[in-house]
């Protein structure tokens, strides 16, 4: 299995950035797709974005135009920036992976532990 650890959240006011960085760690599947998910406590845990194994992107559309997700192969890290921060924003952050070349839609293989994001008012 992957190990996959979350860093660079914390807490921002409204209409401020955040980038989220995962690295991954352990065997590297040979061909994967990446994507970051975010829950609230008492609610179901939602895909906030995805890049494929080609490099296909893919966001919800509550974050579309504000939050763009990359990889750097090299470094087996993938980002999550976020732009244009709002209060609903705020959850537990995590990514997650696969193996196969797209993720939106189905089940991930390995997931990282989260990292909280909290935007204020």
């Amino acid at each position: 299995a992957q190990v996959l650890m979350e860093s660079g959240g914390g807490s921002v006011q409204a209409g401020g950035s955040l980038r989220l960085s995962c690295t991954i760690s352990g065997h590297t599947y040979n061909g994967y797709c990446m994507a970051w998910f975010r829950q609230v406590p008492g609610k179901e845990r939602e895909a906030v974005a995805a890049i494929d194994s080609e490099g296909t992107t893919r966001n919800t559309d509550s974050v579309k135009g504000r939050f763009t997700i990359s990889q750097d192969s090299a470094k087996n890290t993938v980002y999550l920036q976020m732009n244009s921060l709002k209060p609903e924003d705020t959850a537990t952050y995590y990514c997650a992976t696969r193996a196969g070349w797209m993720c939106w839609g189905y089940d991930m293989d390995d997931w990282g532990k989260g990292i909280p994001v909290t935007i204020s008012s």
